[in-house]
């Protein structure tokens, strides 16, 4: 703050308090009414004979409005509140801040302490564990996949046995810290003469789903020449590139009929998920990926042997 703006809000602040103390002294005096009478009032007449006082504070009251003024003289001497004057304590809202900001990390360090280096699965069966992993979920996670982890059409079910690169718990890990980026290229040019509809057919009749069979035979060979190279040739898909599993029940982008696989293949599919370790690091990241093991015993007793930290 410049000088020219300190000594401005220095002279208000003082402006201020003066004007206060005048008026409070000048309205305390007793006032006396015309012609001698003791009675004071505003002049507002009621119904003829209703009036309306214009007595002092009473002295407990104008006591307390002086405590009020010596407390902000006070208050002004020892904290900031005049331009650059920093106050007697040397007080800062940046300083309080900070001390509340390392007491609370200190707090936190001591609590995470108690986790750090456990395997995944026996923090997945620590209730203390995932009470905090739940919280963590429910703050950083649950705007994309829902309060339950059971995601949306284009955020995925993180509780289920489907996974794009894997339900183990390690995965799931390397997914928070370091994020995924999954793209389907969009794939029409690669598919002519109807080919797009073919392929549509048979990923269809891949997971039972309604289909034209006659479209799905002649799809068939188109699948396997281009699209098993990222799916496989049965349609499971493959986590280490995290193309879908084309056999099962679960449509991330929604749909699960025809139309909906043909907007995939014309157009393509690209999801993000954004790197976390910069902003939970490893001791949140892995008490929610904890939490999320233990919506799902199967994939927490799945992580029970792998070694802490592995990815895969």
């Amino acid at each position: 703050m410049s000088a020219s703006w300190s000594w401005f809000i220095i002279l208000l602040v003082v402006a201020n308090i003066v004007g206060l103390v005048v008026l409070l002294f000048a309205t305390a005096r007793r006032r006396r009414g015309d012609a001698g009478d003791a009675r004071a009032t505003t002049g507002h007449v009621w119904d003829g004979d209703l009036e309306e006082l214009n007595n002092p504070l009473p002295r407990w009251w104008f006591g307390l409005f002086v405590l009020t003024v010596i407390f902000a003289i006070g208050y002004l001497v020892l904290y900031p509140g005049m331009g650059n004057f920093a106050g007697r304590l040397g007080w800062t809202s940046n300083g309080a801040a900070a001390d509340e900001l390392r007491e609370t990390n200190a707090k936190l360090e001591a609590l995470y302490a108690g986790f750090r280096g456990r395997p995944l699965a026996d923090l997945a069966r620590d209730p203390k564990a995932v009470k905090i992993g739940r919280n963590v979920f429910a703050n950083t996670c649950a705007a994309c996949h829902g309060s339950d982890a059971r995601g949306a059409v284009g955020y995925p079910n993180l509780v289920d046995d489907d996974a794009l690169y894997g339900s183990d718990g390690d995965t799931m890990l390397a997914s928070v810290l370091h994020g995924r980026h999954g793209v389907m290229p969009p794939l029409a040019a690669t598919l002519p003469d109807g080919g797009v509809d073919d392929v549509a057919n048979y990923v269809m009749g891949l997971s039972g789903r309604p289909h034209d069979a006659r479209l799905a035979e002649l799809g068939k060979p188109r699948f396997e020449t281009i699209c098993a190279a990222c799916h496989g040739k049965d349609g499971k898909g493959n986590h280490a590139l995290g193309a879908p599993n084309l056999t099962d029940d679960v449509w991330l982008h929604g749909g699960g009929d025809v139309a909906a696989v043909r907007t995939a293949i014309v157009d393509g599919r690209s999801g993000t998920m954004p790197a976390w370790a910069s902003v939970l690091g490893e001791d949140r990241a892995r008490l929610a990926v904890a939490w999320l093991l233990a919506q799902n015993p199967h994939d927490a007793g799945a992580s029970a042997g792998a070694p802490a930290g592995a990815t895969q």
